[in-house]
């Protein structure tokens, strides 16, 4: 009998481990192709891992809540034949050319939020090894460097796993445990020689009490952590936003003409969004300074136009899957690419890579029937563009006959951007530059 060789596979650029949540087989059952063995969870997504061959699960290497890096074995399977096999790289050609490349630039993103945010607990101070999961919840939770390393470990060589961390939340709130905050903010000044220095205390937020008929809901994992960015965002961006109202009678019009016709040719369901998406990517292309990122003092002008697609999941929390080289794709692609993406989303079905390497994004508040927004940016990206409500609006049209009233669809579209590096010049042309090719749309267009 042969050995094969299960090993964590590759789950986007920057993800490079992986905590183990749930065994889905159990050491002497039958496992055939594709069968789901493991859950597994990163900060960003969880997912499931395959089995590539037939066989029986001899040994597991590694017990939940373990942390696994990618490309460590996890288990051993048992196949047909003889010696040891192991799984063949999953990478492509091009995935191998450009990671050097790519791991650069997130390393210089990362470093780059690292510098601008509000000071917080500094995890890597410990010598004690935690996973990014157990860092993201104690980030998210305000624990500091010191409660982090009081708390006891059930893991392997006792590491702190997820359940001990959420069980010493739980036993902070009911007053179970003494908390050490998180050493505050100071600031530094010197009024003059010899003089002492005075430190100022970060602002502390009001405690909130709650009453016997309130009821307290625990946030979810996901919750925390997009709670977590979206203030990180805040205190890494200079946030200002640009306004702007588009005409998408054109569109509007040319849509309810063809989406008829688009279904029964292509069996997708033509909406708005690709249309949306599709003008968004051309104007990128002409203003490429909208698709950079920061890291300390220097700008990353970014080579691919990966646009993110802000999407509701059925928990309410949000996930922006990401359109890979979006300026490439003609409408029908465009289509397929986001009904596919969304339709994942909302079935949890999202793989780890389908979240990675976004360069912009897109969200569509006017799904929930708001006319314009603030959205925050979605860091390391230095822009977000909202979508507002189509409305039948009165609306002056100019002709060479004159002015006269009548009946258009219209929208607003909300460009959030990071004043450090973009300025209202820029943020503002390029959104005009998006009311222009929606404004252009040609009425006669074959899809």
């Amino acid at each position: 009998m042969a050995k094969f060789e299960l090993k964590l596979p590759k789950m986007g650029e920057s993800v490079a481990e992986a905590t183990i949540t749930t065994w889905l087989k159990e050491v002497g059952e039958t496992i055939e192709m594709d069968d789901a063995v493991l859950e597994i969870a990163t900060d960003k997504v969880d997912s499931e891992v395959p089995c590539e061959v037939e066989g029986v699960l001899v040994e597991k290497l590694f017990e939940v809540d373990d942390v696994v890096k990618v490309g460590q074995t996890i288990a051993i399977i048992e196949t047909e034949g003889e010696g040891t096999v192991e799984a063949a790289p999953q990478e492509s050609k091009e995935e191998v050319a450009s990671a050097p490349e790519a791991a650069a630039v997130i390393e210089n993103d990362m470093a780059a939020i690292k510098e601008t945010a509000t000071p917080k607990a500094d995890f890597s101070e410990s010598s004690k090894f935690y996973s990014p999961l157990v860092k993201n919840i104690a980030a998210a939770e305000g624990i500091s460097v010191a409660e982090l390393e009081n708390i006891s470990g059930t893991g392997k060589d006792g590491r702190v796993t997820k359940n001990d961390i959420l069980q010493f939340v739980e036993d902070r709130k009911a007053g179970k445990t003494t908390v050490t905050p998180v050493a505050p903010a100071v600031t530094e000044q010197k009024t003059a020689p010899k003089t002492a220095i005075k430190k100022t205390e970060a602002p502390k937020a009001a405690p909130v009490v709650a009453s016997g008929e309130d009821e307290i809901i625990e946030m979810t994992r996901m919750g925390k952590l997009i709670a977590h960015h979206m203030v990180e965002s805040v205190q890494t961006s200079a946030h200002v936003q640009s306004f702007i109202e588009a005409d998408v009678t054109n569109i509007w019009n040319w849509r309810k003409k063809v989406k008829g016709d688009f279904m029964k040719r292509e069996g997708e369901n033509l909406t708005f969004t690709p249309i949306f998406m599709e003008a968004v990517a051309k104007a990128i292309r002409d203003f490429p300074m909208i698709n950079i990122s920061v890291s300390g003092d220097t700008v990353i002008k970014k080579k691919n136009i990966n646009l993110g697609m802000a999407a509701a999941l059925a928990d309410g929390n949000l996930i922006v899957p990401v359109i890979k080289n979006a300026d490439q794709l003609n409408l029908v692609g465009m289509t397929k690419a986001v009904n596919d993406l969304a339709n994942r989303a909302r079935t949890n079905a999202l793989k780890p890579d389908d979240i990675q390497g976004g360069t912009y994004t897109v969200t569509n508040v006017g799904t929930f029937g708001s006319i314009m927004g603030t959205p925050i940016i979605n860091q390391p990206q230095v822009a977000i563009l909202a979508l507002g409500a189509i409305r039948k609006v009165p609306a002056v049209i100019e002709t060479p006959d004159g002015d006269f009233i009548g009946i258009r669809y219209k929208m607003f579209l909300s460009h959030s951007y990071d004043h450090r590096v973009v300025n209202g010049a820029l943020g503002g042309q390029f959104v005009q530059r998006v009311k222009d090719y929606l404004e252009a749309f040609d009425v006669n267009r074959e899809f």
